[in-house]
Order: C-alpha cells, then structure tokens, then sequence
C-alpha cells in the first residue's frame, strides 16, 4: 500500500505553496486583493494534493472499472443527488461502473476560528445527514451501502490552539467537555463524535501552519483520526468491492 503519511505531507506541503503563490498573484492585474485571508483561498486548487491522496488509496485497491472524480473532473459527475435538497457537488466521489463506492469531503480553515467554527461543524452534519437520508430512500440504488469520508486540516495558531473563555448560558448549559476548549480541540471533538456517531464511515483531522508546512510538516492530535486509521477504513471498503466483484 501507498505511504500514506507520505502522501499526506506532500498534500500538506502542497496546501501552503498554492496558499502563498495565490496571494501573491491574486489582484497582479487589477491592483486589488482580497481581504484578509480570502486572497489565499480565492484562486482554488490548495486542496489538490489531499484528494490525490485520496485517488491514490482508491486506485491501490484495484477497483474494476474505476473511476475517481475530482475537481478536474466534469462538475455534474461529482455532483450527487440529495433528500432534503436536490443535490451537492463533493470533492471526491468514487465510482466503479454504475456503484457508488466512496465520497470524500475535504475542508480546511485558515484563521477566521471564532467566526467559522461553528459553520463548518453545521456543514459536515447536514452534508452527512442528507447524503444517507438519500443511500436510505433508495437514490443511489442499486449501489450497496457507499462508504463516507472527512478529510479537515486547521490552521495551527495561537488563537486555535489557546483555550476559549467559559461559556456561561441560562437556562441550559453547554457540555462540561467543551467548556474552555481550543478550537483544535472542538474540531477533534466534532470529527470524533461525528465518526462515532455513524455519520461518517472515517474521519482525519489534522494541524499545520504556513511556516513548517510549506516543507510538508503536519500533526495528528488524535490517534483515532490520522491518517492511517482514514486510509485503512477506505482501502478496506475499495477493496472488498473489488475482490467481490472480480
């Protein structure tokens, strides 16, 4: 099998570099850039290198008739129906013939924690929740259960890896486990439950910022959601599928 950490540093190198050159290009024409970190993030393609990692664990499992598309690919293909909406486009989405083996969500935050928490915690459960509402009500039929997967780096800074200020709310309070958390912490938190709670079949979550990054240097801060335990889950059901059909 591919040395997925490996792979998951040239992804995270990757990142950095596309960041960086897209900031500096970003306006060269028309003099303006973006604010804030918008500028990095506007031009695309940062995430390139996690969904070649994803490809290459799929492709290693030598499905038949495989077909792995991604940004690259036409959009209409990576664009699945929904139940609560008439459908979204993921980032990766794992086809062999008419059977839909895999789809991969990949996110990131750069800066902006406070604001954009909360919206991405709100997102990967509502994509989740109506992607198998549809596999439920039969609309990827005739495929057999498809396997789901998150894929989430944050940006590792003092103001995501400091501890938050205690929440206080009347007249029901939050979780003790979430009170005075980082928000890498609340991020290992979501990622781990959501996995736990059967929402998605694997999640991997990890740390990295700009300066170590850009030469491929990342953290796993939860065993339970690194990228081995990510491969492992998805290899095994590329290559189940394979072994059955063959």
């Amino acid at each position: 099998m591919i040395n997925v950490g490996k792979e998951l540093a040239k992804g995270v190198e990757h990142f950095w570099k596309v960041r960086a050159s897209q900031h500096k290009k970003q306006g060269a024409k028309t003099g303006k850039k973006d604010a804030g970190n918008r500028a990095a993030v506007t031009g695309g393609k940062h995430a390139d290198g996690f969904v070649s990692l994803i490809k290459s664990i799929v492709v290693d499992a030598e499905l038949p008739n495989v077909e792995v598309l991604v940004h690259t690919s036409v959009k209409k293909h990576r664009t699945l129906p929904g139940y609560f909406r008439p459908c979204k486009e993921w980032d990766v989405v794992v086809l062999s013939g008419n059977n839909l083996i895999a789809v991969v969500e990949v996110k990131s935050q750069v800066g902006s924690f406070g604001n954009n928490f909360n919206n991405r915690v709100e997102e990967a459960l509502g994509n989740a929740t109506d992607f198998w509402a549809a596999y439920k009500n039969g609309v990827f039929k005739p495929s057999s259960k498809p396997w789901l997967g998150y894929l989430f780096m944050l940006e590792e800074k003092p103001e995501s890896l400091k501890p938050t200020k205690q929440i206080h709310l009347e007249p029901f309070a939050i979780e003790k486990d979430f009170q005075a958390l980082s928000y890498a912490k609340r991020y290992e938190i979501a990622c781990q439950r959501m996995v736990r709670e059967l929402l998605y079949d694997a999640a991997c979550f990890i740390t990295s910022n700009s300066e170590t990054g850009i030469i491929g240097k990342y953290k796993e801060p939860c065993e339970e959601l690194n990228i081995k335990n990510f491969a492992i889950s998805l290899h095994a059901r590329a290559a189940a599928f394979a072994k059955i059909q063959k």
